[in-house]
């Protein structure tokens, strides 16, 4: 890690570039605890991973907007009504006019509370499941959804996990920028080779400061860049 600077580096050039301790502290978010994503519903999972789904190469707003209806048209997500649902009632609920009628993605929905059913029947439940995973191997988690759940790979699935509450870097413009800069990976950022050099860095940066995986995320992106902060991407 001979090119990653420490911790009070880039905690000194993001508080320089936000304005202060203050206003920096201000815009950093913290991950939920494991108890308290354990405490959380796998419906909820299976939203957030649709949301982001359906949000990929799409306009978010328009996603938000409709999302009520998301809600209402597939039984809030509840994961034993989802695996109930035969191929006709999922070609007819792609085709409803108050949601984003795009089949491919619909599809996933079911696919991805197989993949949830699937955990559960070993874990208990998914969301134990992810608590359990540690944020020090992040990368195989992500890994995992890529592998068994449907288009959650790339972004997809780290931001449903952030969205969710569980403990992850995410891989912002700025985050990949930082680390092409400074030379810890060349190439592809999704490479493995490139994600276990910045699960490394960020395995590095936790030893230094204590901080969760997500603040040091916001703080690497806040410290570069021509970031902003946004409702629902804080890098």
């Amino acid at each position: 890690m001979s090119h990653l600077e420490s911790f009070q580096q880039l905690y000194q050039r993001a508080c320089e570039r936000k304005g202060g301790p203050d206003k920096l502290e201000a815009l950093l978010s913290k991950p939920f605890s494991d108890e308290e994503l354990t405490k959380i519903g796998d419906d909820r999972f299976l939203a957030e991973f649709t949301k982001k789904v359906f949000q990929s190469g799409f306009v978010w707003r328009v996603v938000r907007n409709k999302w009520p209806d998301f809600e209402r048209v597939f039984f809030e997500f509840n994961i034993d009504k989802i695996l109930l649902m035969p191929d006709e009632m999922l070609e007819s609920k792609a085709q409803d006019p108050s949601i984003i009628r795009n089949f491919n993605k619909v599809k996933t929905i079911r696919e991805n509370a197989l993949m949830i059913e699937s955990v559960q029947r070993e874990h208990g439940s998914f969301a134990r499941f992810v608590a359990e995973w540690p944020s020090s191997d992040i990368v195989g988690l992500w890994e995992y959804l890529k592998k068994h759940g449907a288009r959650l790979g790339g972004n997809t699935g780290p931001y449903g996990l952030r969205a969710v509450g569980k403990d992850t870097f995410l891989l912002s413009e700025d985050a990949k920028g930082y680390f092409a800069k400074r030379e810890i990976i060349s190439g592809s950022s999704t490479s493995k080779r490139s994600l276990k050099a910045i699960q490394d860095a960020f395995n590095t940066l936790q030893q230094q400061s204590g901080r969760s995986m997500q603040e040091l995320s916001q703080i690497i992106a806040y410290s570069v860049g021509d970031n902003f902060v946004q409702v629902e991407s804080v890098e």
